[in-house]
């Protein structure tokens, strides 16, 4: 696995609603920290915080989607996770896993739900719920131990607890 992109963002007013759905890249060093990446915010309430640190999608997806919406522009952080990671899906990664990245030491905690701001900020309809349907909604994840990383890092597989996949998780809600 490997972090092909970092993402972080603002709470800033887009059209009727209050987000930070718009995440843009970064270059170099991020620091992770047990409340998530350094310089990202969350809207609301129910984002962020200890047991969502950190959203994770898989870069896997970004093809699919893009011929599947005939939107080939959607750029990786389109789904305003904080890491996009090639190798890893929610069929592949399992509630629990322990990863290191960098220097930071993370944890999958839940599946992503899907949330309604993902539709309004891009405007397409249904997004959302294609999202939750198709399975391909991303993970949250916990630090276990603060450090930084990059795009580029290798994200290894320290330790599996469990053999419940994102996808089952996601399933049985």
């Amino acid at each position: 696995m490997r972090v092909c992109s970092v993402q972080i963002g603002s709470v800033v007013r887009h059209g009727s609603m209050r987000t930070a759905y718009g995440k843009r890249p970064v270059q170099g060093l991020v620091h992770v920290l047990v409340q998530g990446l350094e310089g990202d915010e969350q809207a609301w309430r129910h984002h962020g915080g200890p047991e969502m640190a950190v959203l994770a999608y898989s870069a896997d997806h970004y093809p699919l989607w893009r011929a599947e919406l005939s939107w080939p522009e959607l750029p990786l952080g389109g789904f305003a996770e904080n890491l996009t990671v090639a190798g890893a899906s929610e069929e592949t990664v399992c509630i629990g896993d322990v990863w290191r990245a960098g220097t930071a030491v993370l944890q999958v905690a839940s599946p992503r739900t899907s949330c309604r701001k993902m539709s309004r900020f891009w405007k397409r309809p249904g997004l959302a719920k294609a999202a939750e349907v198709s399975g391909r909604v991303g993970w949250y994840l916990r630090v276990l131990q603060e450090g930084a990383l990059q795009a580029g890092d290798e994200v290894t597989l320290a330790e599996r607890r469990q053999q419940i996949t994102v996808l089952e998780a996601l399933r049985a809600k």
